[in-house]
């Protein structure tokens, strides 16, 4: 048996055995990567859809995607790639791309005001490998790179990575563990460590998606924004009140269809409410 650092899971894997999140395996008694340069999905986006408003502005950011996710969030947007049933074809299915190839993309779309790459869609870190070694070639050819992530995972893997990303933005999706752990099958402590560590050297935006009856309260939006304004840079001064909080309206899909969408008068109310502590604050799907 082989355990994975990844995520606080540490699946034990025997040879050949794949992981909860259905992207690392165990092969020649090491856990790696499977879905090392299989790619779901690629587009070029507004790098506002990542969202990030407070980084480059304007530009266009080529989005990759492959597929694997180590949470189960019942309103998960991409299962098909993440860990909906559909996501299990794609280990047989998805193209194969190497780092040096998908660089070479990303510089063809420079004309059309390209800067970079941004690892998105499906949860990356489960496949951090292909994210260090594309973006550190990306970085030599003076292109900028973004990460979209939950924050699932270990400070080792971020140490891995953070040298060469430019900008992440996290999905902080609630602030009550009990909800983290049994509703979405996460660790909000090690998400609450991997944000404030990435927001030490990188640009950092998080987002939270307001799920009525999960995490609407304003109570808990007022622990969650005073929680990031209280966050330090690297030289240890309190600096959080800038980074941006995205406040999402959620709409009924995927498993959770037992509610209505958010009221764009809540999420509004909210972002009022994270306004307190929060000098940037930004309202989506409204």
């Amino acid at each position: 048996m082989t355990k994975c650092h990844v995520c606080f899971r540490h699946c034990d894997l025997k040879e050949g055995q794949i992981g909860f999140c259905g992207a690392r395996i165990c092969a020649g008694g090491k856990v790696t990567a499977s879905n090392y340069g299989r790619i779901t999905s690629l587009a070029l986006d507004p790098i506002e859809k990542k969202p990030l408003r407070r980084f480059f502005p304007g530009t266009k950011i080529l989005s990759a995607g492959s597929y694997g996710c180590n949470l189960r969030c019942p309103f998960c947007q991409n299962s098909e790639i993440s860990w909906g049933e559909e996501a299990k074809e794609f280990s047989d299915t998805a193209d194969t791309l190497s780092p040096d190839v998908l660089v070479r993309i990303a510089e063809k779309y420079r004309i059309e005001g390209n800067i970079g790459i941004a690892f998105t869609y499906n949860e990356p870190l489960v496949g951090y490998e292909f994210v260090r070694d594309t973006a550190k070639l990306a970085h030599e050819k003076g292109m900028k790179n973004v990460l979209v992530s939950n924050g699932t995972a270990s400070l080792s893997v971020l140490s891995e990575i953070l040298p060469y990303i430019d900008a992440m933005n996290i999905d902080l999706k609630c602030f009550d563990e009990k909800t983290y752990r049994e509703v979405l099958g996460g660790d909000l402590e090690m998400t609450k460590a991997f944000i404030s560590e990435a927001a030490r050297e990188a640009h950092v935006e998080v987002t939270c998606l307001i799920v009525p009856g999960l995490n609407d309260t304003e109570e808990e939006m007022r622990e969650l924004s005073s929680w990031i304004a209280s966050l330090k840079d690297e030289d240890g001064n309190v600096t959080g009140d800038t980074i941006p909080l995205h406040i999402s309206r959620f709409f009924p899909r995927f498993h959770m269809t037992d509610r209505a969408a958010t009221s764009v008068e809540r999420v509004y109310s909210l972002a009022e409410i994270a306004r307190e502590k929060l000098k940037y604050v930004y309202t989506g799907n409204c």
